[in-house]
């Protein structure tokens, strides 16, 4: 059966193809709670815009990430195990860090592998990265949980990360192969920003899931900051004095820092973040990948609780009905996007987190939140900021066979250009990955 005649029987079976970000929940559903469904109309100002997609980088097995700290600098993240370096448009990929014998073995379908990169802000050709990989269960890490969560540091000079000068930063026991989310960047305030996904399986429930205060569906790690860091964005210091042992420092703001809970967190009740940034103007743009009906994207703030698994976007989950606030009156956050699985042109399986678009290749996208689903057909998504809670989404073509089948992540170059990593396959495997620049038809 070749990948086209699967997908077409899969979507026929009523199952959801699993993207890198996502799962199958295993046949469970979701309630709809009386919350705003849908995104408004689309903004007619874009009906006309195509994009198209010009390729920057190709030759890649599962392009996560792309991160450009400087012009004409583009570092490649592929799950595989190898960072590349591209020295400018059209140039050939050079390996910059090999990390394979670090990792679980991946291939085909898998959530797990190299994850995530970033830079630190005083890098300037030389400095340090952090990198997040998957690494076989290490010490702490219980004998049936599936591997350990790590972020390092290293070196980087002359297009290089030393593999050697590797620091381990962060450890997390990660308890199924799935929901591991991977994004890693710094904020405008100096600090690291890490996403973590509820440690896998479905309904943030099982092995590894902890019991919270919501007692209609059973478990999880979303509502939970006492027991782990799953289902969370970890906000930590990397230049700081770390106690208890930790190679780091937790910033005094953080939300938790002297109350109940694990001071690193900086939000939680997510499902697995697939992709955040920072827009200019600071707002914070977290992707969630839903479960069975719904996708979302939240500006997350500091101490905001976003739902899961009480809720998927902003809709009941598994139940008629549910609370809109946690015991304690902290309000349960909507998301200013959501999208269904099921429906229209905007419509999918598994978000992809964009950016807020500073660029001027593509005029009409300034300032609108652009994003995908994993399962693109061929379409961007771009919502608009009209100063309501839910933001209108319209699905914006990209012209000829620019995108591949499959969106995985996007990047954007110091100028404020979008970039978008995309294969053609279904899980780690190939080379049909490759890196696009954004620019009008």
């Amino acid at each position: 059966m070749d990948a086209t005649t699967r997908r077409r029987f899969l979507e026929a079976s009523g199952l959801a193809l699993t993207a890198l970000a996502g799962c199958v929940d295993g046949g469970a559903g979701s309630g709809q709670s009386t919350a705003t469904t849908e995104n408004g109309t689309s903004d007619p100002s874009l009906d006309s815009l195509e994009l198209l997609a010009d390729p920057v980088a190709t030759g890649f097995t599962s392009p996560l990430d792309v991160v450009v700290p400087r012009s004409e600098e583009y570092w490649v993240v592929d799950q595989a195990g190898q960072v590349a370096v591209v020295d400018g448009a059209d140039a050939d990929p050079q390996v910059a860090l090999d990390v394979t014998d670090r990792m679980v073995d991946v291939g085909g379908y898998d959530e797990r592998g190299l994850l995530g990169l970033a830079f630190h802000p005083e890098y300037d050709g030389a400095g340090r990265a952090y990198v997040r990989y998957s690494a076989p269960r290490r010490e702490g890490t219980p004998d049936d949980y599936s591997h350990t969560f790590v972020l390092s540091e290293f070196e980087v000079s002359d297009r290089t990360i030393d593999p050697d000068s590797e620091r381990t930063v962060l450890e997390i026991p990660e308890p199924q192969g799935n929901h591991n989310a991977g994004a890693v960047t710094f904020g405008p305030d100096g600090y690291l920003y890490v996403g973590v996904g509820d440690g896998g399986a479905g309904n943030d429930q099982g092995r590894g899931h902890v019991e919270d205060w919501y007692d209609a569906v059973d478990g999880g790690n979303g509502q939970d900051v006492t027991e782990n860091l799953l289902g969370s964005i970890l906000r930590i210091d990397v230049d700081g004095d770390g106690t208890d042992g930790r190679p780091y420092a937790v910033p005094d703001d953080n939300p938790l820092v002297g109350k109940e809970g694990l001071p690193e967190q900086f939000a939680w009740g997510f499902r697995n973040p697939w992709r955040f940034s920072f827009g200019p103007d600071g707002r914070f743009f977290v992707a969630d990948v839903g479960q069975s009906k719904w996708e979302e994207v939240s500006v997350v703030e500091r101490g905001g609780n976003y739902g899961w698994n009480v809720r998927e976007g902003a809709n009941c989950f598994r139940a008629a009905d549910c609370p809109t606030e946690t015991p304690d009156g902290a309000p349960l956050r909507d998301p200013i996007v959501q999208y269904p699985h099921d429906g229209g042109e905007v419509s999918g399986i598994s978000v992809i987190g964009g950016y807020l678009y500073d660029g001027e290749n593509v005029p009409p996208l300034r300032g609108r939140y652009v994003f995908a689903d994993w399962r693109a057909r061929g379409t961007l998504f771009v919502a608009t900021d009209r100063g309501d809670q839910r933001w209108p989404v319209t699905a914006v073509p990209v012209d000829g066979d620019g995108l591949g089948s499959n969106v995985l992540s996007f990047g954007e170059t110091p100028a404020g250009e979008l970039l978008v990593c995309t294969t053609n396959e279904q899980g780690v495997t190939g080379e049909t990955g490759a890196v696009h620049l954004l620019r009008s038809a």
